[in-house]
């Protein structure tokens, strides 16, 4: 090495320095950086704020990434039925009793007299018989003592009930005090809650969606009607995702002229509507989906059905109606 050149010993050096940095790299692959087969990889998505992280089944967090628009102004005055005929209906839907007193004129003018909501162990199947009968009496007493006539009292089964266990109970109960069960399917359902909440005036250039915790009715004229999940669907292991999916897929059919408007009843629909109400008003406007933020998993998969009705209609007015329900509709097609 004594009779080497500087750059022959320069040389030799880097030669050795490469020999051993290949070797190095052919018996141990990984070493110094990623393996081949990670380098195409997607990295582990992370939680974005606002942004729900679903498992079917479960309820997410509503975050601000639902429908946003400016709600469109809203004015009408229901009709005052002259004289007319007070009526009295019950609703045994899936989270309760519900009673409502209208009174109808011949016109079918009607207006809400008295409304009374119950809260009983229906969904759950809980109640006893003598649970159910008593219950069912008082709101009998109730009626005839408010000036309904007997047998213008009815009970009707909503569409989101009829699979309750509890069921079979409360109609064995109603048929041994001669009254009669009516059972209405979600069709029905929603051609009552269409003539009970949809004006006349609005007849040809609005839709009715009735968000139940058991299922969701949708309908238009002419003879349009829809069912979708309810409010409840994480109950039955649906995945948000997959119910927004089904529910702007149906909402297509909807026609576009009567995408105008829409009056909106149910559960969801009146928990929202009351922060905003003014005063004793009848019809109070929605906000847009994204400017609630849900309290409770009903009202985070209620908003999640709002806003996948929004955005796939395009609508912008969300009217609330604080007197019409679906028994109503029934009532006045008697």
């Amino acid at each position: 090495m004594a009779r080497l050149t500087t750059f022959s010993r320069l040389l030799i050096t880097l030669l050795i320095v490469a020999g051993i940095y290949f070797g190095v790299r052919y018996f141990m692959p990984n070493f110094g950086g990623s393996s081949p087969e990670n380098k195409n990889e997607t990295p582990t998505e992370q939680p974005v704020a606002g942004k729900s992280t679903e498992s079917s089944g479960n309820s997410t967090t509503w975050g601000k990434s639902g429908a946003a628009f400016t709600p469109a102004p809203f004015n009408y005055t229901a009709p005052i039925p002259a004289g007319g005929k007070l009526k009295g209906v019950v609703e045994l839907g899936a989270t309760g009793f519900n009673s409502f007193i209208i009174k109808v004129d011949g016109q079918k003018n009607w207006k809400l007299e008295k409304a009374e909501f119950g809260v009983s162990l229906v969904k759950e199947g809980l109640a006893t018989d003598e649970d159910v009968k008593s219950g069912l009496k008082r709101y009998i007493s109730d009626m005839v003592s408010f000036g309904v006539g007997a047998r213008d009292i009815h009970f009707v089964v909503s569409s989101g009930a009829q699979k309750e266990p509890i069921m079979p109970k409360i109609e064995s109960a109603l048929k041994a005090m001669n009254y009669v069960v009516n059972v209405v399917t979600p069709e029905q359902e929603a051609k009552y809650a269409l003539k009970a909440t949809l004006p006349p005036t609005f007849s040809s250039k609005a839709f009715v969606v009735d968000i139940g915790s058991g299922n969701t009715k949708i309908s238009w004229n002419p003879g349009g009607a829809i069912e979708l999940p309810g409010a409840k669907y994480y109950q039955n292991n649906l995945s948000p995702s997959a119910v927004a999916q089904e529910v702007k897929s149906k909402s297509a059919q909807i026609p576009s002229n009567v995408r105008q408007t829409c009056f909106i009843i149910g559960g969801v629909p009146y928990e929202l509507a009351k922060q905003t109400r003014n005063g004793k008003e009848r019809y109070t406007v929605l906000k847009a989906p994204s400017d609630y933020k849900a309290d409770g998993a009903k009202q985070e998969a209620g908003l999640n059905i709002y806003s996948s009705i929004a955005e796939s209609t395009g609508c912008k007015q969300f009217v609330f109606d604080w007197d019409a329900n679906f028994t109503i509709g029934f009532l006045l097609g008697l």
